[in-house]
């Protein structure tokens, strides 16, 4: 096995796993960049054709895409199949809308050309070639079509949870931060054909009963998924040890920034 057909493996085995605390946990506290993503995305006129969502996870943006536009067909696609189970749920009883398990990074080229919109919401950074993804998504609009992407930067915050983690992971894994093509994102849209519209960081309040209730939700149900099954128990132990060591005490209120980037074809 390649070693990106690995880390694919490992990605969907962990969204997996992660899928209903991610739903419990995460969601609800992601929710105000999932709005900004779906306003910014058909708050507009738009061609006709379907709403295709990349790495839909749970499918947190249905609610709001049907809200908005509740004629089009909208499908959401994920690596994970524990992910699109639940996906399929908040799907259920709506004709128009499917979730479909597939490769968000390079999309089928049945949807070349055909799609009025794409959002994203916290995908793209899980991606193995995220350059490569938003230029497969680009490639799926129509003309007129808008792109909408929402992302965690490399720097979400200056202090918070999300900070000390970040940088107690890469305290124990230097070569971790693979960031580098967050510079170059913008410079993609435009070199593929696309108007860039919007690229601006969005900060939004998020609390935590605890340093650890973060710590352990992150390692069952989010983004260190991965990395606790790559890793082993042993690691995560000494990794969740130096982040309590530096963690306050009681609830952590915290005020995280996302990068929103819009383009239209």
């Amino acid at each position: 096995m390649s070693e990106n057909a690995e880390r694919l493996a490992r990605l969907a085995r962990a969204w997996d796993e992660a899928a209903a605390g991610y739903e419990e946990y995460f969601v609800p506290r992601f929710a105000p960049w999932v709005d900004l993503a779906v306003a910014a995305a058909v708050d507009a006129d738009l061609p006709d054709g379907p709403v295709l969502v990349p790495c839909c996870g749970t499918f947190p943006e249905l609610d709001r895409l049907v809200e908005r536009c509740p004629a089009r067909e909208i499908v959401g696609i994920d690596l994970s199949p524990g992910m699109v189970d639940l996906a399929r749920e908040r799907a259920n009883e709506r004709p128009h809308v499917k979730a479909i398990v597939g490769d968000a990074q390079t999309l089928d080229p049945h949807w070349a050309g055909r799609c009025a919109a794409v959002v994203s919401v916290f995908g793209l950074q899980q991606i193995p070639d995220p350059l490569a993804a938003v230029r497969s998504w680009l490639d799926a609009l129509r003309p007129g079509g808008r792109l909408s992407i929402v992302f965690w930067p490399d720097t979400t915050e200056d202090e918070g949870p999300f900070a000390l983690v970040a940088e107690v992971v890469r305290a124990s894994l230097p070569a971790f931060d693979d960031s580098r093509w967050e510079d170059e994102i913008a410079a993609a849209v435009t070199d593929h054909g696309a108007t860039l519209e919007r690229d601006e960081l969005s900060a939004f309040p998020m609390s935590h009963a605890s340093a650890a209730a973060y710590f352990d939700a992150s390692t069952r149900s989010g983004p260190l998924r991965a990395l606790a099954i790559s890793r082993g128990d042993a690691f995560m132990d000494r990794l969740r040890t130096a982040y309590l060591a530096a963690a306050p005490e009681g609830e952590w209120h915290h005020r995280p920034h996302a990068r929103l980037i819009t383009a239209r074809r």
